[in-house]
Order: structure tokens, then C-alpha cells, then sequence
């Protein structure tokens, strides 16, 4: 082969290696670019990925705090429902037929006599108001002393001593005429009784009728004036409001003995309830309306009643400061100064929950399997403990006790064992009803289990919760306290009250009773002479 042509061939295989190269090089260039797209196109994935993740974790933040609001919403609605649906709890009190009393005659003996007129007397200036158009009975006393002999004596005077009294939809105006006689240089004069209050013409059971209808039926002042207008006395609303607050005072004796004997008792139920009273606040004008807790203690064993009122404050130094000294039982819900009794700064006291609170926190769970069934298991509770009466057919505390730690350490057992598994199912999320409810049940487990060591324990506080239905009544018919101290003054009352409530007494006849005897007792009376006038130990006289 000739040179040139070998030549030729080189340069043809040069030129086609040169295209080669160059169709790899394009190649290699568009795959270039192609690497550089999807680098690109990764990136922008990777951002939308990003803003995708984000999107679903705000979503999901979203929804758990719709599902917080949707059970919040929830349970104002169903709080709601429940003020919408309840009935009218307002105490009608009946008005009772008066039957006709005789009215004494005076004797045939006594001397004549000038019709009577009624005595005009000092009363800061104004006179007081006679009843001359009720019922009216007049009593004569005339001296019983033994060294008195009507037939020497010489008739002197007499003088008309008046007091209203209250017989239930029935008004009495009784004179009791005193008889005057001078025997020998001696004035000898019929002893009238003693009056609740000075300088007053309201007996006992006037004030008590006021106070019946007060606390017992929670009446307003007003109200009470008009109903007294309505059956035939006139009463202006500052005498009423004056009656009462001037035989609060009277009590107050009576009410500081109550705290004492109430410490006494070995088992007691605590709670609190608020109140609206009328106060003025510093920096502001006129009179405010203000929320305000009235504490309440129930001694079981003894059947006694304490409010107690501290300027409406729910500070639980309060509670601390009445039970310091307290060795005993206590029951009562949940709140965290409750709590800390039976721990440590009180280790004379043990505490015991209330199983109501505890199951009405599942039973608001509506249609959660898991709520109903501890519903179910503290139910079974229940109806082991209403299976026997300790005192009937046999039944002694002794078999009462080892019942109940037959029975319920299983049952208790088996609530913890479901509690837990709550905890660790699907959408446990805290705020919702589920989540509440254990949480509440749990916090109160350990003291559960002290229902169970005595035979008298009861296994809620319901007791008490019954004794706080007077405030709430008068939230519903008075609305509101006038002040701190008509605060102070109620509680007074309210714990006489419902203290006979619990000792199935007429409050009615222990109050008439109450107020005259207590005027009879020395300033310097002791606290075992007001302990006997307390409803657990009171006689009617």
C-alpha cells in the first residue's frame, strides 16, 4: 500500500475517532446538564417535602387544639343543659290555719279596773307601733310570793308589759299584765318571763319564725315582710333586719360552742361552696358584687353542722387553720388543700375521697367504653356496700369491716389495672373529658383505700354536699350577702340550721326555745351550759 493511501486511512480513522469524541462529549455535556436538573429537581422536592412536613405538623397541632376546645365546648354546653333543664328548687313555705286562742278573763275578784292604754316609752324618738287589730291574750300575774296575803294587801297599780309571738301563719299580741301591791312597806309585783332581747317586745318565736323562713326556706328580708303583711303584721324591713342581727348575737355563744363540739368528732366531712355577697372594693365607687366561699364541716357521729366565713376567701390556710389541732377522719373532694391533709404537717388526720366526685368525672365521658366500665366497677362498690346494715338482722361492724376488705380490695385492684391501660390507649391527650377524669382518680387512689379499714366510713361525701344545698338556694332567691358581716351573721344561722335539718328537730320550735332560754343564762355562762343547748343534746323545755 502506497504511503498516501495508508495515510488517507489514518486521517479517515482520525476524523471518525474526532466525531466519536465529539458525540461523547455532547453526551457527556447533556448528561451534564441532566445531572444538574435533577440536582435541582431534588432540591426542590427536598423544600416541598420540608414545607409539607411543617404543613402536617401545624395541621396536627391544629387539630389536637380543636379537639382541647371542641371538649371544652362540650362541657359548658353540657353545663348549660343541666342549669336549662333543672327545676325550680324553691321552697315554698306553707302558710299554716290559725285556730282562734281564748282570751283570758280577768278574774271576778280583781279590782276595777281603767281600760288599757298602752305605754308611751323612749325609743331613740319614735314610738313604738301597736298592733291593736290581731289576736290578742291577756295573762294576769299576780304575786306568788309565800309571805304574800292578797287579803292584807292594798291594791297599788298594774302594768301592761307586751310581746309579740309567731305561731306559723299566725300572729299573737299577748299583754301580760302585772299586778302591783304594797304589803306592809313591801311592793310585791307578778314576775314576767325573761326577753331574748332588751328593751324589746319580740319573743323568741317571732325571731324564730323569721329565722325559719330565712335560713330554712331562704326567704329575703323582703319577702318575709311581705309574707308577714299578708297574714295581718305590719313589719318594717329595718326592725326585721335589726331582729336578726341582734339575735345573732345572742347566738354567737351558742355558734363558738359548735366549732368545738363539731372539732370533736373523730369523722368529719369538709367542703367549700361560693357565694356572691355586696362589698365595697378599694379604688372603686358604690357597692360590688363579689364571688365569696362559705366553708361548711359536718361532724358525722355527732349530727352537727359549722359554716364558717373568712371575707369569702378560698385561701387553704383557712381549712389549715381550723383542722391544726383536728385528730380524726376527714372526707372531701379533690381540692388540692384537701389533699395535703393526712400528709405531712397533719399526721393525726386521715383523709378519704369522695367516690361521686370520682365516677362523675367518667359519667361525663359520654360513650367512652372505658369511662362506663370503671362507672360499672365503682358501682359494684356501691352495691356491696348497700348489701348489709350494720344493727339489722345481726349485722355487727365487726362483720361489716371484714366484709368490706373481702369485697372491695379486688374490685380496687382492678380499677388501678384498667386506669393504666387508659393511659396508654390511642388519643390520650390531655384537656379532653377521658384524660380529667383519670388523672382525677388516680391523684385520689391512695385514700380510696382508707374508706375500706373502718365499718362506719361512707363512701362519698354527699352528706355534706346535701347541707350545702342552702347556699345554694339562697344564691337562687337572695342572690347575694349584703355585706361581710351579714356573711358572718348567716353562717350563724345556717349552722343551727341545717344542724337541726340533721337531727330531724323543728328548727322552728328549737329556735323559739333557744332565744328565751339564752336570756336567761349569766354573760358569764360556761361552754358545757351552751354545750347542752346544741341540737344533739337539746330538750324542749
Amino acid at each position: 500500500m502506497k504511503s498516501s493511501d495508508f495515510t488517507l486511512v489514518l486521517q479517515q480513522q482520525l476524523d471518525v475517532a474526532n466525531e466519536t469524541n465529539r458525540v461523547l462529549l455532547a453526551r457527556i455535556d447533556d448528561l451534564g446538564k441532566t445531572i444538574e436538573e435533577l440536582r435541582t429537581e431534588l432540591a426542590i422536592a427536598n423544600l416541598k417535602r420540608e414545607e409539607l412536613m411543617s404543613t402536617i405538623t401545624s395541621m396536627q397541632e391544629a387539630l389536637l387544639e380543636k379537639d382541647a376546645d371542641v371538649n371544652k365546648q362540650k362541657r359548658i354546653n353540657k353545663g348549660l343543659s343541666k342549669l336549662v333543664s333543672n327545676k325550680s328548687e324553691k321552697h315554698k313555705p306553707s302558710v299554716m290555719t290559725s285556730s282562734e286562742v281564748e282570751n283570758k278573763t280577768m278574774p271576778s275578784s280583781s279590782p276595777t279596773k281603767s281600760a288599757y292604754a298602752p305605754k308611751e316609752r323612749g325609743n331613740n324618738g319614735v314610738k313604738r307601733k301597736e298592733y291593736f287589730d290581731i289576736e290578742t291574750v291577756m295573762e294576769e300575774l299576780y304575786p306568788t310570793d309565800k309571805d304574800f296575803n292578797p287579803a292584807l294587801a292594798r291594791f297599788m297599780k298594774f302594768r301592761d308589759s307586751i310581746s309579740y309571738e309567731y305561731i306559723p301563719g299566725k300572729f299573737i299580741k299577748r299583754i301580760r299584765r302585772q299586778y302591783f301591791y304594797s304589803q306592809n312597806g313591801t311592793v310585791y309585783s307578778g314576775k314576767l318571763p325573761a326577753k331574748p332581747l332588751f328593751n324589746s317586745n319580740y319573743d323568741g318565736s317571732f325571731i324564730a319564725g323569721m329565722a325559719q323562713l330565712r335560713y330554712m326556706y331562704t326567704m329575703p328580708v323582703e319577702r318575709i315582710v311581705k309574707y308577714f303583711k299578708d297574714n295581718g303584721f305590719e313589719l318594717p324591713k329595718s326592725t326585721a333586719h335589726n331582729l336578726l342581727k341582734k339575735a345573732a348575737v345572742l347566738l354567737d355563744n351558742l355558734y363558738n360552742t359548735m366549732r368545738m363540739a363539731v372539732l370533736s368528732d373523730k369523722y368529719m366531712g369538709c367542703d367549700e361552696t361560693y357565694a356572691k355577697v355586696l362589698i365595697k372594693e378599694p379604688g372603686k365607687n358604690g357597692l360590688h358584687v363579689k364571688k365569696g366561699y362559705v366553708w361548711v364541716a359536718v361532724a358525722h357521729n355527732l349530727g352537727l353542722v359549722y359554716f364558717f366565713y373568712e371575707d369569702g376567701s378560698r385561701k387553704e390556710e383557712i381549712i389549715f387553720d381550723f383542722l391544726k389541732d383536728y385528730k380524726g377522719t376527714i372526707q372531701s373532694d379533690g381540692l388540692t388543700a384537701y389533699r395535703k391533709l393526712g400528709k405531712q404537717g397533719f399526721p393525726n388526720i386521715m383523709r378519704l375521697p369522695c367516690l361521686q366526685h370520682i365516677k362523675r368525672k367518667f359519667k361525663d365521658c359520654e360513650k367512652d367504653p372505658d369511662a362506663e366500665e370503671i362507672v360499672s366497677l365503682i358501682n359494684r362498690l356501691y352495691h356491696n356496700n348497700h348489701l348489709h346494715t350494720i344493727g339489722v338482722d345481726g349485722w355487727t361492724e365487726a362483720k361489716e369491716l371484714r366484709f368490706r376488705q373481702k369485697y372491695a380490695p379486688p374490685i380496687l385492684d382492678e380499677i388501678q389495672e384498667k386506669l393504666s391501660k387508659i393511659t396508654k390507649r390511642p388519643g390520650y391527650i390531655p384537656d379532653s373529658d377521658i384524660y380529667e377524669a383519670v388523672t382525677y382518680m388516680q391523684n385520689e387512689m391512695s385514700d380510696i383505700w382508707n374508706i375500706f379499714t373502718s365499718p362506719n366510713y361512707q363512701l362519698d361525701n354527699n352528706a355534706i354536699e346535701r347541707v350545702n344545698r342552702c347556699i345554694s338556694l339562697m344564691r337562687h332567691n337572695s342572690l347575694f350577702f349584703g355585706s361581710h358581716a351579714g356573711a358572718n351573721r348567716a353562717v350563724i344561722y345556717y349552722s343551727l340550721a341545717c344542724s337541726c335539718r340533721q337531727r330531724g328537730i323543728n328548727f322552728f320550735e328549737y329556735i323559739s326555745d333557744i332565744m328565751n332560754r339564752s336570756a336567761t343564762l349569766p354573760p358569764t355562762a360556761s361552754i358545757e351550759a351552751y354545750r347542752e343547748l346544741l341540737p344533739d343534746k337539746w330538750h324542749k323545755s
